[in-house]
This record gives C-alpha cells, structure tokens and sequence, in this order.
C-alpha cells in the first residue's frame, strides 16, 4: 500500500508499515520522532484505541495524523513479540468477516 508492504484480509488492510511523512515529523516540533520501522495496526473502534494506549505497552503510541482513526502505531525495535502479536491479531479479528473471525476463534 503507497508503496510500503501492508497486511489485509479481503479488501482491508488491518496492518501495514507507516513511515512518517514530512508533515508528521514536523508535528513533533523538537521531541525526537520515534525511529526504525513504525507499524499501524487496526483496532476494533477508538475505545479500543485508547484501551490499547492507555495498557503501556512499549512502543506503542498514536500521532495527530491518526486522531479519530481506529489504529495504533508500533514502533517494531521497541515493542515486545508478544504484545505486536497479540496487536496484529486483534487487528485482523477487527476486520475479518465474522464467519473467519468465529471459526478462528474456535479453534
């Protein structure tokens, strides 16, 4: 997707790697933008959002552009296997049509 490898099921991308774009960066003004690869993971809807935000996990976070927008971002050299895990598949499940998500669920 715009060039950079995303992940989807059907027709929607439920994670995808999320470089910074010139306007990004400038919105940090003089933090230090997080580094290595970023990336976006879908969530069910903002509530979840925040939920996710609000557990700490490391390397977790979210930036003006995603205001409103049921995603996260995920800087990858920060974060914990099992938390990025766990983000990647709720994502999917967040997106899955519910007969796939159902039968994934069950097993």
């Amino acid at each position: 997707s715009y060039g950079n490898r995303s992940w989807s099921v059907g027709k929607h991308h439920f994670a995808w790697i999320r470089p910074f774009s010139k306007a990004d960066i400038k919105r940090f003004g003089d933090a230090t933008p997080p580094t290595g690869t970023i990336l976006a993971v879908r969530v069910d809807d903002l509530g979840e959002k925040e939920a996710v935000l609000a557990a700490g996990h490391r390397g977790f976070f979210t930036i003006p552009h995603f205001e409103g927008y049921a995603a996260v971002l995920i800087q990858l050299d920060v974060a914990g296997k099992r938390s990025v895990r766990e983000a990647i598949v709720d994502g999917w499940l967040a997106i899955a049509p519910p007969s796939l998500a159902e039968r994934y669920l069950a097993r």
